[in-house]
């Protein structure tokens, strides 16, 4: 009995050193798993309502000669958020202080939210940038004119950039439409996913402020790419 609990004793002694140490206090966390086939995760980008505008529509609003002022670098190569905001009209109603863009483009385009339809009172299509034909109008209102477009509203498709080698590694190909997988508490699947790759794309998935509120995604969420 007296040697059990001398044993005892020891294991106590032993375990208390060993804390107090600080070499058993606690586990290593794990490293995180690396992603399945070595691939690299996706970056998720967060993109809410915003303007891209053409050099003749930037000299009507804010005047001629007048040049963007860049305030931050975006993840695709050459993008950037300007310090302009412009003021988007439909028939029904106004969004104030809509983010311009940059780079200039050669067409005026208008993203705005699913949302933003109801309180313009204009019925955007889904389209990828660029795919302006038959898309509705608005009127932009900038502090030294106002430009009233015929067409270039458009709700943006969602879309994952990359490379064409990061492409190839993911096994897809430009223009295949895929599925993203999310996890958490709100998990879902979102379709209709267009692979954009390239030269001038960089790794990023890009969905709007609603399909990241829906879902509950965040810049740090990661999700499973369905092909």
């Amino acid at each position: 009995m007296a040697q059990d609990y001398e044993a005892l004793l020891k294991q106590i002694l032993e375990a208390a050193a060993c804390y107090s140490s600080g070499s058993g206090a606690q586990a290593p966390a794990p490293a995180p798993a690396a992603p399945a086939g070595g691939l690299e995760p996706i970056p998720v980008g967060i993109s809410n309502r915003h303007i891209h505008l053409s050099q003749a529509d930037l000299d009507v609003l804010f005047g001629p000669g007048y040049e963007l002022t860049k305030i931050k670098d975006l993840k695709q190569p050459g993008q950037f958020a300007c310090k302009e905001t412009l003021t988007i009209v439909g028939p029904k109603g106004a969004l104030e202080k809509v983010r311009v863009l940059g780079p200039l483009r050669k067409a005026t385009q208008v993203e705005v939210l699913l949302g933003d339809s109801f309180k313009l009172g204009i019925k955007p299509p889904t389209r990828m940038s660029g795919d302006l034909a038959g898309s509705p109008g608005c009127t932009l209102v900038g502090p030294a004119g106002t430009v009233i477009l015929a067409e270039g509203v458009i709700v943006a498709q969602r879309h994952i950039h990359m490379t064409a080698a990061e492409a190839a590694a993911y096994g897809v190909a430009n223009g295949q439409i895929v599925s993203m997988e999310f996890d958490g508490p709100r998990c879902g699947i979102l379709g209709n996913v267009a692979i954009r790759a390239g030269e001038g794309h960089s790794l990023e998935c890009h969905v709007d402020t609603e399909e990241a509120n829906a879902l509950a995604i965040t810049s740090k969420t990661t999700f499973k790419l369905i092909k």
